[in-house]
């Protein structure tokens, strides 16, 4: 198996991004409190923040073995993990919770995203 170093960093960032949703969650049940990265809260209502953080972790986790396998379906997870990630981090900003709080789910989300849409990774799962 000939994997692409772009496809091989996409998938590690896929896991750390997996590590950090568990992280949140933990985060947003108040069993992993992290002072300097602030407080989650997710419309006031944290159980369902771990909840949706908590699926999200298991779907990044699902993503990263995908493309260390180079499964197709993996590319395309990919980008509708990120872009979802991305969506539930902006919600979580409009509710209330501070930049810095969600700075490391944003920052790893955007990358994922990025590499996923370079032109390698997308020739190496068949995208045009």
């Amino acid at each position: 198996m000939n994997r692409p170093f772009a496809v091989t960093l996409l998938a590690i960032v896929a896991g750390i991004a997996g590590i950090i949703a568990v992280m949140d969650t933990l985060r947003y049940l108040g069993l992993l409190p992290i002072a300097a990265l602030g407080e989650l809260s997710f419309y006031g209502n944290s159980f369902f923040g771990a909840f949706m953080a908590g699926i999200v972790a298991l779907i990044w986790f699902s993503v990263a073995r995908q493309l260390w396998n180079l499964d197709p379906r993996g590319w395309m997870f990919v980008v509708v993990i990120a872009i979802f990630n991305l969506i539930l981090v902006g919600v979580g900003l409009i509710s209330g919770t501070p930049i810095q709080a969600m700075a490391l789910s944003l920052g790893v989300s955007g990358l994922a995203l990025i590499l996923a849409l370079l032109p390698g990774t997308r020739s190496a799962f068949g995208q045009s």
